[in-house]
This record gives C-alpha cells, structure tokens and sequence, in this order.
C-alpha cells in the first residue's frame, strides 16, 4: 500500500535504489530480504516540533520473522540529517490489527503489543529508538525472529498493519541546544500538555511541553528556511519458515512504579511505566559526593523466563549506561552510550550516537519464570537533565533450536 502523499521525483529515485533482495531458498534455508521505505513528509522550520503518528505505512507482506529496523531523518535528497539540526527525540514502530472496511485509519482497531510489561497503553512498540539510531544494532541473531503476519493471529475481517511514530524537534538556531532536546518547559513556553490540561506546578521539562506543532525559543534575529523532511526505515526479513524459533520483546522501564496483586505472582501485577524522569544537579541534591551520578534503579518481576538473546537500553543525553540483572546479582546485559565526536551524521558532537548491545550465546543468559530483575540507569548529574529515560529491550526465546542452523545466507 502506497501513501497517498506528493514525494520529490528525487526522493522516489532514492527510494527505487535501494534493492530489496529476493525470496531465495539456499540450501534449505531461506535468504535473507531488506528493503527501505520513506514516511510521509514533514515540514520544520527552526525551533519546531513534529510528534506525528503515521499509521498503515509500507511494510512487506506475509508471515515473517522480522530480523532487523532501524530509521533515521533524512531530507529530500536522501542525506542524513545531523542531529545538532534536527534532533531525533525518538521513533517507534508499533503492530495493529484493524477491520478491512474501516474508512478511517485511526479508528477501529486493535493493539498488538509486546510482550510486557508496561500497562496503561505505555510502551507497547516493537522497535524503538532515539539519537542513537544510526549506531545501534538492531539484528536478531539467527535462527530467532520476531514473528509477525500469521493469519492465524489475525482476527477475521481484520488485516495486520503498522504506524510509525516520529519525535523530532529543529534546533536550528535555538537559544539553548540541550534545553530544547531536553524539552524543557519554559523553553517552550508551554503551560499546558498536548490534551490541554495544565501542567503540575513541579513539572519542569518532558513530554508534555515539546508535543506536536510546539515551538522551542529561537536566538533573536536568526533566520533559517523550513525544509521537508522524512523518516527512512529500514527492515530485514524473511519469510516465516520452520526452522525460525520466535522471540518474544520485553520493553522494561526504571521508572516503572508496579505492585503485585493479592495474592497473585508477578504475572498478576499492575504495572505503571512513567517513561521519563528528571536527574537534579549534585550541587543542587548535595549528592556531589557520589561522583555526580545519579543512579536509579527499580526491582521487576518477570512474569516468564527463557534466554536472552539480545539486549540494549535506551538514554538519552547525559546518560553513562544501563544494566540489568538477574536476582541472584548476575549481569544479564549492560548497554553503554557512545557519544558523537564531530558534526558529521552519526558522529555528532555531545549527542548519543549509539548504545553498546548484547548477543549472549543462546541458552548461557537465562531468566527463571517468575524471577525478580534489578533494572539500573545512571546519568551524570554535573547539571539538571529533564525528560531522560531508561529504558531497556531484551528479546528472550521461550525454547531453543536442537540443533543450531544459520537461517540468512
């Protein structure tokens, strides 16, 4: 399904160059596909903001074990945007189900999240990153996928589709480069959220204030062109095939604030996942004796085990790594930042630009059903940071193959 927007004959030309590999089975095991695809256009002109939800975007059909997406702005000629231009805050892909016969792609559908654990419609995506897009595996290691497009699955009058959404803010000439990325409230001059409501008198910088159609202080006199943009997401595939042993996405949270239910195990909990979060200054907490790092940490419950096969945490600017482990102290996967050194795309300057990811070798990295994890972020704390987040993703199999096969080749 193609989008019924208008695309620069040059963005088609780049679009058409990128090859999508075909459907060739090599020795009993299927090839490996990939292709790329452009969102929609957006526009933004320095200090604005775009939080736009695309929804039934271009995606390959079939059952197929998804092996890999990542996304990053580019402009209309296909080049890479920096992010000390425009600031990619996050994207996220997420998995719905909606009725054939509905006229209006927002309405009438049906959610499928992943595995767990966050509730409340909170971070219920398949994929999701940040600044760090460009340097961050996101490969699911053979012979595991993701597994998406079962008929089986899908309910009849239904059809699987998927919507992209896309964070961005234009720090082209703004008065305060990281106060605008950190979404800082007065910056914005936002005293209400997206839906209207005021904001608490101690909420200072997050979400709420850097929502669609918001404008971050731009310096006084500076002038600079609005400009179209889009996301371009690219995906690995294959076609679903026997010898594939499907995974499983965890999406866990530091600022997820759970209980258990009477009486219940940690598969009967409710769970509140709050995102983001704000790290005060050690001069400021008189936490200058740590190191000024500000760590938090959260216990979780894992409702079922099984072997981590991928891990990675999500941070923003500020952020000096993540961990999680297993209840008995053991490291399950620790992801660390790596910072851009220069201005070009994928190497800017004080910006994340990649976070270090785990591949344990399958079946050495377990969690126990029912096991109570230690989720850790820390942040350095010489200043204020607002709007930070700590997440992390890991990808766990239920079982594993007997014996081991390489799927793409």
């Amino acid at each position: 399904m193609l989008h019924s927007f208008r695309v620069p004959f040059v963005i088609l030309l780049v679009a058409l160059s990128i090859p999508c590999s075909q459907a060739i089975r090599k020795n009993g095991y299927p090839k490996m596909k990939s292709a790329a695809f452009l969102s929609p256009k957006f526009v933004l002109g320095p200090g604005s903001v775009v939080d736009k939800y695309y929804y039934n975007i271009d995606w390959p059909t079939g059952h197929i074990a998804l092996k890999g997406f990542n996304a990053e702005v580019v402009d209309e000629a296909g080049r890479s945007v920096p992010l000390h231009e425009t600031y990619l805050h996050h994207w996220v892909l997420a998995r719905y189900y909606q009725r054939t016969d509905t006229t209006n792609p927002e309405h009438d559908l049906i959610v499928v999240r992943n595995s767990g654990i966050c509730q409340k419609n909170s971070l219920g995506q398949y994929y999701g990153l940040g600044s760090e897009t460009r340097g961050t595996l996101t490969d699911v290691p053979d012979p595991f996928g993701i597994e998406v497009g079962n008929p089986a699955d899908i309910p009849a009058g239904y059809e699987e589709r998927w919507m992209l959404n896309v964070h961005a803010i234009d720090t082209r000439g703004v008065e305060d480069r990281l106060g605008c990325t950190e979404c800082r409230c007065d910056l914005y001059n936002v005293t209400k959220d997206q839906r209207g409501q005021p904001l608490r008198p101690d909420y200072i910088g997050g979400l709420s204030c850097c929502y669609d159609d918001t404008h971050c202080r731009v310096r006084e006199g500076f002038e600079g062109a609005k400009r179209s943009l889009y996301m371009r997401y690219t995906m690995k595939w294959l076609d679903w095939d026997d010898f594939i042993v499907p995974v499983k996405i965890y999406i866990l949270d530091v600022t997820d604030t759970w209980k258990r239910l009477e009486n219940s195990t940690g598969q009967n909990a409710e769970h509140e996942c709050h995102v983001e979060y704000r790290v005060e200054s050690c001069s400021a907490s008189g936490m200058a004796g740590n190191g000024c790092t500000d760590t938090k940490r959260t216990i979780l419950t894992m409702p079922t085990g099984g072997s981590v096969i991928y891990g990675v945490a999500h941070q923003h600017s500020g952020g000096i790594g993540s961990a999680l482990y297993g209840e008995d102290g053991r490291v399950i996967c620790s992801s660390i930042p790596t910072y851009g050194k220069g201005k070009e795309a994928g190497n800017e300057a004080g910006y994340i630009v990649g976070m270090s990811t785990c591949y344990p070798r399958p079946g050495s990295i377990k969690i126990n059903d029912g096991e109570t994890l230690i989720l850790e972020s820390n942040y350095s704390s010489t200043q204020q940071h607002t709007g930070v987040m700590g997440l992390f993703y890991i990808l766990v199999a239920e079982e594993l193959p007997k014996p081991m096969v390489s799927l793409s080749r």
